[in-house]
């Protein structure tokens, strides 16, 4: 479990207060208006920003003073911060270890995971020779090495239309089933399919409640952010 004990967070002019948790594995929707507070939200999780006042634990262990990569996380980004001059193997084998020359075992792991986002006979591709969608897989492959319990994606597929999207969360699903995903997402859409939500409006991270339910019955913020 992911709990946020009487977070607080300044950042220039924003405040950012949390104080909720979050029961894994499965994936939890992040959603709200522009500006507030949704990205800072992961980067707060990540390690990227410190809360000036509470604290985050993981599984009962306090994880408020790790560093990024101390911590049991791993993230994929909007643009999938794939490098575009590696090709797609190498740029999987570095979920396992940031290093140019991987290892034969790291190559054979990330051979591995890129045969099972579906994109065997890929791995010599860079990111300029792929599509969208693929190039979205072979980011989700290089998260599989990472081996990381809790998974923050930030609007990850925003990219793609309604029908990649879809298949690409049904794959997270499929091949993270023990992990522990928020998925920052501005399409009411992609909320829904996932089990529970949290709503973050003027800096204000609510609990996350169950998605259908919160959806039949949204509080103000989230009523006048679909409208």
């Amino acid at each position: 479990m992911l709990e946020l004990n009487d977070i607080a967070l300044k950042v220039g002019d924003f405040d950012l207060s949390a104080n909720l948790s979050i029961a894994g594995p499965g994936v939890t929707a992040v959603i709200g208006p522009s500006g507030g507070g949704k990205s800072t939200l992961l980067s707060l999780i990540a390690g990227f920003q410190m809360p000036d006042k509470g604290r985050l634990f993981w599984n009962g262990t306090d994880i408020t003073d790790l560093s990024p990569g101390a911590r049991p996380v791993a993230m994929l980004f909007q643009d999938n911060n794939l490098f575009p001059h590696l090709d797609s193997l190498t740029n999987v084998a570095l979920g396992a270890a940031p290093v140019a020359h991987p290892s034969s075992e790291t190559k054979e792991r990330a051979r591995d995971a890129l045969k099972r986002v579906g994109l065997a006979g890929l791995e010599s591709r860079k990111p300029g020779g792929l599509s969208g969608g693929q190039q979205s897989r072979v980011a989700l492959a290089r998260l599989l090495l990472t081996n990381r319990p809790i998974i923050l994606m930030d609007e990850p597929f925003s990219a793609l239309g309604p029908s990649q999207r879809q298949e690409m969360l049904a794959l997270i699903k499929e091949l993270l089933p023990a992990a522990t995903i928020l998925m920052v997402t501005h399409d009411p859409d992609d909320a829904r399919d996932t089990k529970q939500t949290v709503v973050i409006s003027n800096g204000f991270v609510s609990p996350p409640r169950e998605t259908t339910a919160l959806f039949a019955d949204p509080p103000a913020a989230l009523h006048a952010y679909l409208r």
